[in-house]
């Protein structure tokens, strides 16, 4: 068990609550209220990770998310968790921590080697070095990169944890917790307004947490204590920490992560989700999402234990802990010699403060060497001394185990662009501040807004929030501000030390230095958005918060400009990683999406049906019965009791829209490629709907029940799609037609009755004063009509099996009742219930193309359809079916095939090939779409596309699966295996 070494005294922290947690096996206690790096520091630990590029060794940088270093696999098993900065992690009892990107240890990585190599690997080399010789790429190439590339490692099991979503509705958002955020809270609550307050870390407020500095007498630490007190109080303020506002989207909504039982044992989340998603709709939102602190470059700084200045002090302050027994500090502003003074304040051995400019003065007892510059670092696992050079030129030593470095504070303005809004350049604080287009209802406060100081931030916090409430009609009065310090930060700008030959890191995760930087600007890599693809810079887990700005400023240096000219890089959501399961919610496993039952489902059940998954429906497959002990036996019962008597099939998931309006005939005119102007009253008419590209989108039915009524139905696969292009061209194409669409696939349950004798089942639950006979509702007929003694029904007389067939419709609630009633009325006549599979073979049978033949790449003559493309009319897509590769009469047309070999199946997907052809894709001359073991033909039979198909009826071909290795001979036939002629359909 290792001591705590570095604790120090006080803090926000309770020591009397011990809590026991292991880093890569080694057993350590922490206290209530650390981090997993306060605690590992506290610990004595500084080596706590790997770079990704050189797999140097890498110690904490900071103390808040921008972590780049501490990256973690927290938890065992299937919890196991990579990725995870150490930074924002709260100790818990239990916990395990464990290293990554290290192999066989921490300490001596293997891969280490890669450093050695630097020279070779430097900025753009996988652009350069992956590309010869070309035999190279797939056998070691490849291989190599994929073994190499990541971090952490995923469990490879199923996630046991469970994640939710929700939604949340206040006039304020408020992003962030600290001075600005509390008092725009507390300003916002009084005023009785609906607020709120989200921040990422467990403990509210912000720097004041981290500081020794007094606000009305109090410690800052007090103040923020009483401030969420009096919010916690208030019923129209939600307070939520451990919550991530990581996007600012369109409509003044924002997303947030909870992290609810991230911070407790797996023994005690008591079946609450570990993380919530949120979907916050603000009126109005203020970010006061404070500033994070930037490196200054020098010859590695990268070893473990150089880290910034801020995060030295708040792990002083809050979490009562020294980064290491001796200490310097190297600042270009007065804030770093804050932490000078704290850490003197503590006990803690500062054995210099290195500061380049000229005109400044310590603040506390501390060795203070104006105009000087830290030159180099030594210590390759943690760091054992610096090296700087004086006013005067010469070189000085300083052992120490930590240096806490601060080249200033940029504001965190990544929410102010995530609807492309750009920041502007502050000189005061040599930082970007946000611009002027903000997301719609956003304003900025505090630090983020470049206010540096506890009261400006405050004041801001405060006017911020009377402003956005006023633009709501609430008044609001700012409170008196408490007394805060607003001494400015003087800050000189200075981003890296031009002296030494060793490598001076920016990115410290992705390995990117300032040579690297010169040289993407020497190889003419000179935007800054080809800077970050070239050399990788800013693409690491903080997303450039640490790096993008040293960077920016040597291009800039190159370039000759000034850093505002050069401009920043675009920041995207999430402003911190968010995990894959909190995006889900509880949309895995069964629910990975939306099930829909078919109105018949329950009653399927009973049944015993078999259900598959079809788009977002469950539709029964087959239903088998006593005796049957393999699948096709069901399915060929189903098929052969429709061809000789009558089936019963749940066509509910067909898509269904009510169309009507004076103009709604002129409307389908257009969405259809054949004619329905001139359409009957009381008739149906199969359509084609075409894409602007002239390629088949859908067919379907359109039934005209009166003047200016039409049902159009759409298959189950592009119902969506297809209302969607209606709507398109309702509002946007043609505004001018009087039409009005309406979705009822839901409103109607629809079922085929299909087989010789279907009329006479219907009959016996169609009321009577309605004639259904061959003459008085013929053919493609369609009526309103009521059934079961005065339930309205539609009833359309169509057929997708080729035999006497139709399709009725009651409303949904008596869907179930309805099947119920087909099969008792077709008792007599032995009608079967059939399912997916069944009506697939019927429908390969009769020739019907479905949606294996209308994949998006299929046109009008392809399908057989040229004709019903009239040209006698405007339609979408017409025009463009007339290209001469659409309409190519040597070009593949559907058509039929039928195994020589009955005994051999055929696969949908297979090629086709002459019958003499060697199998390669140059003598490809097709593939097939769709197949089935015809029971009515007694062979397999299929459907397909075949060059110059339809002339070649009568050839004999080859259909090869090479993914199973194998080869069956076909005929080619019409694609009408049964009744082409259209007889039976019609009797």
């Amino acid at each position: 068990m290792s001591e705590q070494t570095n604790r120090l005294s006080g803090g926000l922290i309770d020591t009397s609550k011990s809590l026991q947690f292991t880093f890569d096996g080694r057993s350590f206690t922490g206290a209530q209220g650390d981090t997993l790096a306060s605690a590992l520091l506290a610990n004595g630990i500084r080596l706590m990770g790997r770079s990704f590029k050189y797999h140097r060794p890498r110690g904490l940088i900071s103390a808040g998310s921008e972590e780049p270093n501490a990256l973690m696999e927290i938890g065992t098993g299937a919890y196991r968790e990579p990725n995870t900065r150490a930074t924002v992690v709260e100790l818990f009892d239990g916990l395990t921590a464990n290293s990554q990107n290290a192999w066989p240890s921490l300490k001596f990585d293997a891969l280490g080697v890669n450093d050695l190599a630097s020279n070779f690997l430097t900025a753009g080399f996988y652009y350069k070095t992956f590309m010869w010789p070309r035999a190279f790429w797939e056998k070691l190439y490849e291989p190599v990169i994929r073994r190499s590339a990541g971090l952490g490692s995923l469990s490879m099991q199923a996630d046991p944890d469970s994640y939710d979503k929700g939604f949340l509705h206040c006039d304020l958002l408020i992003i962030g917790a600290g001075p600005a955020g509390l008092m725009a809270a507390l300003t916002a609550g009084r005023a009785g307004a609906k607020v709120i307050l989200a921040d990422e870390d467990f403990l509210f407020g912000g720097r004041l947490n981290a500081e020794v500095e007094e606000l009305d007498g109090q410690s800052s630490a007090d103040w923020a204590a009483r401030a969420v007190a009096e919010l916690r109080s208030l019923p129209n303020v939600r307070l939520m920490p451990r919550s991530t506002v990581y996007g600012a989207f369109d409509h003044g909504i924002f997303g947030a992560v909870e992290r609810v039982t991230d911070h407790l044992p797996a023994t005690a989340k008591a079946g609450l989700p570990r993380q919530t998603l949120w979907r916050i709709t603000a009126r109005q939102s203020l970010l006061c999402a404070g500033a994070t602190e930037r490196m200054i470059a020098f010859a590695n700084n990268d070893r473990p234990g150089v880290m910034l200045a801020g995060a030295m002090r708040a792990y002083a302050n809050r979490w009562a802990t020294t980064a290491g027994k001796r200490v310097a500090v190297f600042t270009n502003n007065d804030d770093g010699h804050r932490t000078a003074r704290d850490l003197v304040a503590k006990g803690v051995q500062v054995v210099a403060v290195i500061d380049p400019r000229e005109n400044v003065r310590a603040i506390a007892e501390y060795p203070l060497f104006k105009g000087a510059q830290v030159v180099g670092a030594k210590g390759r696992l943690g760091l054992k001394s610096i090296s700087t050079r004086l006013s005067d030129g010469s070189l000085k030593s300083f052992e120490c185990e930590a240096l806490g470095v601060s080249g200033g504070w940029n504001p965190n303005v990544s929410l102010t662009c995530h609807q492309r809004g750009r920041p502007t350049w502050h000189d005061d604080i040599a930082a970007f501040v946000p611009g002027g287009t903000l997301p719609v209802g956003m304003s900025v406060a505090g630090a983020a807004n470049g206010d540096m100081t506890t009261h400006s931030a405050l004041q801001s916090g405060a006017e911020g929030a009377v402003a956005a409430l006023l633009a709501l009609g609430i008044s609001a009065t700012a409170p008196e501000l408490p007394r805060a310090d607003d001494t400015s930060i003087n800050l000189q700008p200075f981003w890296y030390v031009a002296e030494g030959k060793s490598r001076k890191w920016i990115d410290f995760q992705n390995d990117v230095t300032v040579k690297d930087v010169k040289l993407a600007h020497q190889e003419g890599f000179r935007s800054v958005e080809h800077l970050k693809r070239y050399t990788t810079l800013g693409m690491a887990t903080d997303q450039g918060k640490n790096s993008n700005l040293g960077g920016l400023a040597v291009m800039a240096e190159m370039t000759g400009q000034a850093i505002s000219q050069t401009g920043t890089t675009m920041f995207r959501p999430p402003y911190t990683p968010v995990a894959m399961g909190a995006l889900a919610g509880r949309s895995v496993g069964k629910e990975f999406k939306p099930t829909r039952l078919t109105p018949s489902h329950h009653w399927a059940e009973r049944q015993g049906a078999v259900f598959v998954e079809v788009g977002q429906w469950m539709r029964a497959q087959w239903f088998p019965q006593a005796g049957e002990t393999h699948w096709r036996q069901s399915v060929d019962r189903e098929v052969l009791a429709v061809r000789k008597s009558v089936g019963v099939c749940d066509v509910s998931t067909l898509g269904k829209v009510d169309v009507q309006g004076p103009d709604a005939a002129e409307f389908l005119n257009l969405i259809y490629a054949n004619g329905f102007a001139k359409l009957a009253v009381g008739k149906t008419r199969y359509g084609l709907m075409l894409r602007e590209d002239g390629i088949a989108m859908d067919d379907g039915t359109a039934a005209r029940l009166a003047e200016d009524h039409f049902v159009v139905t759409t298959t189950t696969a592009k119902a969506g799609q297809v209302y969607r292009q209606m709507e398109f061209v309702r509002q946007c194409l043609r505004p001018d037609l009087d039409v009005q669409l309406i979705s009822t696939t839901d409103a109607w349950a629809q079922y085929a009755v299909a087989g010789p004798t279907s009329r006479l089942l219907l009959q016996k639950i169609v009321d009577p004063e309605f004639d259904i006979s061959n003459g008085g509702f013929p053919f493609m007929s369609c009526a309103e009509i009521t059934v079961c003694g005065g339930l309205r029904a539609r009833l359309f007389r169509i057929s997708f099996s080729g035999e006497l067939a139709y399709e009725i419709a009651v409303p949904t609630r008596y869907g179930e009742a309805m099947i119920e009633a087909l099969m008792a009325a077709g008792e007599e006549f032995g009608a079967v219930p059939y399912g997916t599979e069944a009506l697939s073979v019927l429908r390969i049978e009769k020739g019907h193309p479905a949606g294996n033949e209308l994949n998006g790449q299929t046109s009008p003559a392809m399908l057989g359809m040229g004709r019903m493309v009239s040209t006698k009319k405007d339609s979408i897509g017409a025009v463009l079916t007339r290209r001469e590769v659409l309409s190519d009469p040597d070009g593949l047309r559907l058509v039929g095939f039928e195994a020589l070999d009955a005994e051999k199946p055929l696969c949908a997907g297979s090629h086709l090939f002459a019958k003499d052809a060697i199998e390669t894709a140059a003598q490809d001359q097709g593939w097939l779409t769709s197949a089935a073991y015809s029971p009515h033909m007694g062979k397999p039979i299929a459907l397909g596309f075949l060059k110059r198909g339809d002339q070649r009826l009568g050839e004999v071909i080859k259909a090869a699966n090479p993914l199973e290795g194998s080869t069956v001979q076909v005929r080619v036939v019409s694609p009408h295996f049964v009744d082409p002629e259209g007889g039976r359909l019609r009797v």
